[in-house]
């Protein structure tokens, strides 16, 4: 039944005050941006990656950040490599020491592999990329399911938001992000992999009221893009950027706080682009010639 009278106020429907957020990947790049906007609209979030040095730096800044602003928000973190399904069980097994329930699960952790076409490697080119990038979201939702789904109901569901790209529908390989001769021959079927690996898990989920959803982010500032963007520089990218720049952290806060929000508890299974519309504008130099 409808509420005949729904609050339909932005401090309502965008609300994500006091939820609990676990970000892997947390510590930079778009992980980090994330992470601040849910701790900025006073959520309690835990980042998660390998390095702790970077973890420490990142949960220094933004709970600095927050100080200056007054918010009720608190960012901690804890260390993990998700690279293997061990990996993703301790990280699950010491989240579950600290907290009874988890609102919103950010699969953020990714990484990628440039190799030559003839001579591209097996371990590190294909199996740790499909092990970060696809299996630990698998491990990692699975793990967590029944604290999502604790509490939770078709007003108010669990969450998780799966990081893919716009790479998983650019068959492109070679180009501006890598060394030339090299080509990410894996990352982008891995990243074609989340989106349906999104939806398999949207439609297992939603009986038990946990919506699953991916963000395909275009260029943003990160470690991943940081070698295309010293070499060929900003205006390469921005050239083919209809909006006239790349993604900001507000542009990757803004979605996520909506994925995690009474906004949008009827939404499950969505791959929502977010490139500025990058992939309308590609110019004939940029495909390559085989």
């Amino acid at each position: 039944m409808f509420t005949l009278t729904p609050d339909l106020k932005i401090t309502s429907l965008f609300n994500v005050k006091d939820k609990i957020v676990l970000v892997t990947g947390g510590s930079a790049g778009i992980g980090k941006m994330i992470a601040s906007g849910f701790a900025h609209n006073g959520a309690k979030v835990y980042i998660a990656s390998r390095k702790e040095s970077q973890l420490q730096e990142a949960v220094a800044e933004i709970n600095a950040d927050l100080k200056k602003a007054g918010t009720s928000g608190y960012v901690s973190y804890i260390v993990a490599n998700v690279g293997s399904k061990a990996g993703c069980n301790s990280l699950i097994d010491e989240f579950k020491k600290r907290e009874s329930k988890l609102h919103v699960l950010v699969n953020n952790s990714g990484i990628t592999w440039g190799g030559p076409y003839e001579d591209f490697p097996e371990d590190k080119g294909w199996d740790n990329v499909f092990n970060v990038n696809v299996k630990s979201i698998f491990y990692m939702t699975a793990g967590l399911t029944e604290l999502l789904s604790k509490d939770s109901n078709n007003r108010d569901p669990g969450r998780v938001i799966n990081i893919s790209s716009t790479a998983s529908i650019d068959p492109r390989s070679e180009g501006a992000l890598s060394r030339p001769g090299n080509g990410t021959w894996s990352y982008q079927p891995s990243k074609a992999a989340v989106n349906h690996l999104t939806s398999q898990l949207a439609l297992k989920l939603a009986p038990r009221h946990v919506t699953v959803n991916a963000i395909l982010p275009g260029v943003f500032p990160s470690k991943m893009t940081a070698f295309g963007l010293q070499t060929a520089g900003d205006a390469t990218f921005v050239a083919n950027q209809p909006t006239g720049r790349y993604g900001s952290i507000e542009d990757m806060a803004g979605m996520s706080l909506f994925l995690a929000s009474p906004a949008s508890s009827h939404v499950t299974g969505a791959h929502i682009m977010l490139d500025g519309g990058a992939r309308y504008n590609v110019r004939p130099e940029q495909v390559t010639k085989l």
